[in-house]
């Protein structure tokens, strides 16, 4: 099952034929053991990355550090969870480090992202602090490079 989900992480758009044969299965043992990773809540869902600089309608992402007041008997648990249903947040997990929580927030501009930090996020009972970082460009994600790199040309150099 780990080759599998190794696989299916790498590229989620590979058909049951070729998983099958990268694996020595057949195509219906390998929707079977698909099926049951869903079931077991190992795999949670799907995702395809897209590059935003391709699209017309572009997008405000935030990657906003949090500091947050630990519960007794459940930690950042209960303040996670919360910032996690609002729709505007895309990822949220704790993290060590300077800062207790890390939330990737989108929006179709930086206003709104920016009303979101200052009427719910930082609002929230048991929140200390935020930082926001605007993403202004990817180079990488989820494995997947955006661009090649340039390729540098020597200038000649004559007396």
């Amino acid at each position: 099952m780990d080759k599998l989900i190794t696989l299916l992480h790498s590229n989620a758009g590979y058909s049951h034929e070729q998983l099958a044969e990268y694996l020595s299965l057949s195509p219906q043992e390998v929707a079977n053991k698909i099926k049951q990773l869903e079931e077991d809540g190992v795999i949670l869902g799907y995702t395809c990355v897209v590059n935003p600089e391709t699209l017309s309608d572009e997008r405000a992402r935030a990657y906003i550090e949090v500091k947050v007041t630990p519960e007794r008997g459940g930690g950042f648990d209960r303040v996670g969870n919360r910032i996690a249903r609002f729709d505007q947040v895309s990822s949220c997990m704790v993290l060590a480090g300077a800062y207790d929580l890390l939330v990737v927030v989108e929006g179709s501009h930086i206003r709104d992202i920016a009303q979101f930090v200052t009427e719910k996020l930082s609002t929230l009972d048991g929140v200390i602090s935020t930082a926001t970082h605007f993403h202004l460009k990817s180079y990488k994600e989820g494995g997947i490079r955006f661009a090649s790199e340039p390729t540098l040309e020597r200038m000649s150099v004559s007396p």
